[in-house]
């Protein structure tokens, strides 16, 4: 297939065993060579995205908190400016700040993720807390359940939200915004539970072999599954990628 874009998720997918490995540079460098951007969508939040923005300056595009966010650099007079734009309704972000105060209230043991404080359009729990207390977790999916909020586990946090958001929304937008191509033409690779709504919309997707501890666990699982401990994580990614476009 001639790859136009490259979507990839971060944690686990880009970074290995929550570190950045040098496999992260040579993809970045792989792909600016055949002028292919790489787009990270990545359940962090929107501040993670000006991060990987301002130190990567090879990257121009990061959907982040699971895709109700989309930062992007734009070139003016020579400088680089960095934008964002919220990819759910403002309302829905009012109503997450609300329900947020409630269930911090009620649940005064829960431990929002430190980067809960540069989110927007969702918020994040520690999933380590939610693991030593098993009854907190289900209290807390019931608060979900019965005020309509949305929710799925990342390898690191919970992350909650209002509105319709997904990694696949997001990625049908912002291909529909920027003229790359289209999901015949592009490529995304995962590793986790909140990557399944692309696993199920996405023509060609490709799983990192770390996705095994969670395989059972997705209804939708990707179209190629990589396998072996030389494919896990980034190292998967730029294997798989180095075939592709040798």
């Amino acid at each position: 297939m001639k790859v136009k874009t490259v979507f990839s998720d971060f944690d686990g997918t880009l970074t290995f065993r929550d570190e950045l490995t040098k496999e992260f540079f040579n993809i970045i460098d792989l792909l600016k060579g055949h002028g292919v951007p790489l787009i990270v969508c990545t359940g962090r939040s929107k501040s993670w995205a000006h991060f990987l923005l301002t130190h990567f300056h090879d990257l121009q595009f990061v959907i982040s908190e699971g895709g109700g966010n989309l930062s992007f650099i734009e070139e003016r007079d020579g400088r680089r400016l960095l934008k964002d734009k919220l990819l759910v309704e403002k309302s829905e972000v009012d109503r997450l700040e609300n329900l947020t105060n409630i269930l911090l209230e009620k649940y005064p043991q829960i431990v929002l993720s430190a980067d809960s404080f540069g989110r927007e359009a969702d918020r994040a729990i520690e999933l380590y807390d939610l693991g030593v207390d098993p009854k907190l977790k289900s209290n807390i999916v019931q608060f979900f359940k019965e005020h309509k909020v949305n929710y799925s586990t990342s390898n690191v946090h919970m992350n909650f939200w209002c509105g319709e958001i997904s990694k696949m929304k997001a990625i049908n937008m912002f291909l529909s915004a920027y003229d790359l191509g289209d999901l015949e033409d592009s490529l995304f690779f995962g590793d986790s539970l909140n990557d399944e709504s692309v696993f199920e919309g996405h023509p060609h997707s490709v799983g990192v072999s770390n996705i095994s501890k969670v395989l059972n666990r997705l209804n939708f699982k990707p179209t190629k599954i990589l396998e072996g401990e030389e494919n896990e994580g980034p190292q998967g990614v730029l294997s798989y990628l180095e075939n592709l476009l040798k």
